[in-house]
């Protein structure tokens, strides 16, 4: 009971049932329908053939008078599948005729007979009663005239559509409760699992998936977003916990800077250049954990996709050409040389002001960790070019690189090489780039540029 009870807490269920019942009344009332459609154009028959044959005898009395009329009422009774014919005296008895007896009273009254009534035939046994329908008239010297018809073979017809009828409506009921019970079934099994896997979940177990049968229905997919929705916070809860451990690891170290300028500025006994130069560190540390925080900021923004508002067609050529423009003065202090090579009206549907800052942390890491080891000016290539319909966005120096093991790790928040822990830099700018990648569907690739290293951002058709 209780099993049938939570079946039919199933909304299909409850549907099923409700349209299983709504077709079971409609078939009904169609039986009902077809059966007095077809007792009513069975009886209109009967009643035009019986008036025809009134007709015909009325003419035929009044042209050879009652002699006549029962002769001819004789001839068609010996034909074969012939009508009712009965003449009577005034007293109901029976002069002529084919019918051997008769219920009673129905010679007793003139007109139709509403109601079918028995009567025995002579060429067939006394037990033997048939059914028929008859119209009653009297004739001028008192006698009666009975024209009837059997109704037999309409009854026959009449409970032949009823039963079939009746036989497809409780088929179509049986196998439509059939189905619901086993739809249901199928279902609730697929509502446990589902519930299972929930409860496995929220119990803490992350790697937990919902169940998919490969059948491709509704269920199927809908469970493949549940899990992609799944997969998606499992990824934002290890980059919140790498987040957290890597703020706790990597900002310990200015913010130890800090404290040791401080303690040094109250250690020393000339205060005033002292504590000058102790503000001037600690004014230089914050503005380093201010970036790193804003850092942070833009790449959740960016995962959590809530730029996507603002996403447009955009001019990339212009984009990157700015950009260029704007880091050739650095680029020429730090003896770099910056080349471009960018083609015109290159367009990609994307947030103006992300884009920027993807070129933007592509340029800086390359002036920060891009210095050529063999000479004393470097070069920057950056380039924009349309590739069988995408646009590629490249970024290339010739300084030390990445290892290829190293590829995926780089990526990642906070995570810095070796080589490079001793230059400025939080080691969130390629992590930034890979967020703004992602969310404008883009591919970002990290080549060997045979010295030093090339970006790849391919922006999709």
């Amino acid at each position: 009971m209780q099993r049938l009870r939570k079946l039919f807490s199933v909304t299909a269920v409850r549907l099923t049932v409700l349209y299983s019942l709504l077709f079971g009344a409609t078939a009904l009332g169609l039986i009902f329908y077809v059966t007095a459609g077809t007792v009513t154009l069975l009886k209109q028959q009967v009643t035009v053939s019986i008036n025809d044959e009134l007709k015909e005898f009325a003419e035929i009395y009044e042209e050879a008078g009652l002699n006549g009329a029962i002769s001819a009422l004789e001839l068609r009774s010996r034909a074969p599948g012939a009508n009712l014919y009965i003449v009577s005296n005034p007293s109901g008895e029976i002069l002529a005729g084919n019918v051997l007896n008769l219920e009673a009273g129905v010679l007793n009254n003139i007109g139709w007979t509403y109601h079918p009534f028995s009567y025995t035939r002579f060429d067939t046994s006394k037990s033997a009663e048939y059914r028929a329908l008859a119209r009653v008239v009297e004739l001028p010297n008192g006698m009666r005239l009975l024209i009837g018809r059997d109704i037999g073979e309409p009854e026959k017809f009449r409970n032949l559509i009823f039963n079939s009828l009746a036989l497809a409506l409780g088929s179509m009921v049986t196998l439509g409760f059939l189905a619901w019970f086993f739809v249901g079934r199928r279902v609730l099994k697929r509502i446990d699992l589902v519930a299972r896997s929930t409860d496995r979940i929220m119990s803490g177990d992350r790697e937990e998936r919902l169940p998919i049968s490969g059948s491709g229905d509704e269920f199927d997919r809908l469970s493949v977003r549940l899990n992609s929705m799944l997969d998606r916070i499992n990824l934002l809860d290890e980059g919140l916990k790498q987040v957290s451990d890597n703020i706790a690891h990597d900002l310990k170290t200015p913010l130890t800077r800090i404290r040791n300028s401080v303690e040094a500025s109250l250690a020393k006994e000339s205060k005033t250049a002292g504590h000058r130069q102790a503000l001037e560190n600690v004014l230089l540390e914050s503005e380093n954990l201010i970036k790193t925080f804003n850092a942070l900021l833009m790449i959740s923004q960016v995962e959590s996709g809530s730029s996507t508002a603002q996403m447009a067609q955009q001019n990339i050529s212009e984009i990157t050409a700015d950009i260029v423009e704007l880091y050739e003065p650095a680029a020429e202090e730090q003896n770099f040389q910056l080349r471009a090579r960018i083609e015109d009206d290159l367009k990609v549907n994307g947030n103006r002001e992300l884009l920027s800052q993807m070129i933007s942390n592509l340029i800086d890491n390359a002036l920060k960790y891009g210095k050529s080891t063999t000479s004393d000016s470097s070069l920057i290539e950056v380039e924009a070019r349309s590739l069988k319909g995408r646009v590629v966005i490249t970024v290339a120096d010739h300084g030390s690189g990445i290892p290829d093991n190293e590829n995926g790790k780089v990526l990642q928040r906070f995570y810095r090489l070796e080589q490079s822990r001793n230059l400025p830099g939080s080691g969130l700018g390629l992590a930034l780039v890979s967020a703004i990648a992602k969310m404008h569907f883009a591919s970002l690739a990290l080549k060997d540029n045979d010295p030093g290293l090339k970006v790849v951002i391919e922006f999709p058709v």
